[in-house]
């Protein structure tokens, strides 16, 4: 599984207990991608950017490697999305993993790309 930016933010919420046991459960990785979007927000305060990197800390991240780069190229040939919705999608193609993410419309015409919602499954209650 490869979790989206989007995730990582809803997992820190207190109210989302139910979906860090989910992280937890399935450990999985995240793409550099992610890395830039949450650490990079000019809002952070000092809790939140520590909390997210103790959380990069442990998470397995992928790089971006010439298979991703050029999976990103593909997609966003085939259809205008934006430049870190292609490389994160370009990551779990190239590396064969689940997007995990809230957003799941932005990906589910990607052939190939297997997409889950934790919101929308049964093994996820809020």
């Amino acid at each position: 599984m490869l979790i989206d930016s989007n995730i990582i933010i809803y997992a820190a919420k207190p109210e989302h207990d139910a979906l860090r046991r989910f992280i937890a459960e399935h450990t999985p990785a995240v793409s550099a991608i992610s890395y830039v979007e949450v650490l990079g927000y000019h809002r952070l305060t000092e809790q939140e950017r520590q909390h997210f990197e103790a959380f990069f800390a442990v998470a397995p991240i992928l790089a971006l490697s010439q298979a991703v780069l050029e999976q990103a190229v593909k997609l966003r040939q085939l259809k205008k999305m934006t430049l870190g919705d292609a490389l994160v999608a370009g990551t779990a193609l190239a590396h064969n993993l689940t997007l995990v993410t809230r957003n799941a419309k932005d990906f589910n015409w990607i052939t190939g790309l297997s997409v889950l919602n934790p919101f929308e499954e049964a093994q996820y209650q809020p």
